[in-house]
C-alpha cells in the first residue's frame, strides 16, 4: 500500500490510446536494453522509440529484436532488422545500442488486428514495426557490402571476359536502340 494525497478532480483523466494507423513515422530510439526472452533461453534487444513529428508526435513505439535464440532463422531476421536500423541512422558499426539513440529515422508501422494469437489467446489490436529506413533528404548510408571470401592458394583470380567483337552494319549513333542488333 502507498500513502497518497491525490485529488482526481484536479487532473484531467488520461484518454485511452488507440493503435496508430499504418504508415511511416519519423521516430528515434530513446531507450534500449538487452532482456531475457520469456522462455529464458535467449536474449532480445528491447527498443523504445518516440515519434518526432506529425499528428502523433510524442507517442511511443516499441520493438524487440531476438538476437540470441536457438532458432537461427529468428536470429537472422533480428540481425537484418538491426542492420536496417544501423543503416537508417548512419551507424554501421555498433558496440553499444546507445549509439543508435536520438538519431531520427523513418519507421514503418503496421497494425496486427485484434483476435486470437498463435496460442489461441485473444489479443487486442496492436502496432507492429514492419521496417526501418533513412529519412529522405539525409545522405544515404553506405550500401550493404557482403563480405568477400578470402582468396585460396592455388586459384587464379577471375579475369574480365574478352571484349565483344565489333558490330557490323551502320554506326550505332544513327540507329534507334530498339533497331540495333
Amino acid at each position: 500500500m502507498a500513502q497518497m494525497n491525490f485529488d482526481a478532480s484536479t487532473v484531467e483523466p488520461a484518454a485511452p490510446l488507440d493503435v496508430l494507423p499504418p504508415g511511416k513515422y519519423e521516430a528515434q530510439i530513446v531507450q534500449s536494453e538487452m532482456r531475457a526472452t520469456k522462455a529464458g533461453d535467449g536474449q532480445l534487444l528491447w527498443i523504445e522509440m518516440d515519434i518526432l513529428s506529425g499528428q502523433f508526435q510524442g507517442r511511443k513505439l516499441w520493438d524487440q529484436l531476438n538476437l540470441v535464440n536457438h532458432n537461427q532463422q529468428t536470429v537472422e531476421i533480428a540481425q537484418r532488422q538491426l542492420s536496417a536500423i544501423c543503416h537508417a541512422v548512419g551507424q554501421i558499426r555498433v558496440d553499444d545500442s546507445e549509439q543508435l539513440h536520438f538519431r531520427p529515422m523513418l519507421v514503418s508501422v503496421k497494425v496486427d488486428p485484434a483476435g486470437p494469437d498463435k496460442h489461441g489467446v485473444h489479443r487486442e489490436a496492436r502496432n507492429r514495426i514492419a521496417g526501418y529506413s533513412a529519412l529522405g533528404g539525409q545522405g544515404a548510408p553506405p550500401a550493404y557490402q557482403p563480405p568477400r571470401a578470402p582468396a585460396q592458394h592455388g586459384t587464379q583470380p577471375r579475369q574480365a571476359p574478352p571484349p565483344a567483337p565489333p558490330r557490323s552494319g551502320p554506326p550505332a549513333g544513327n540507329v534507334p536502340p530498339w533497331r540495333r542488333t
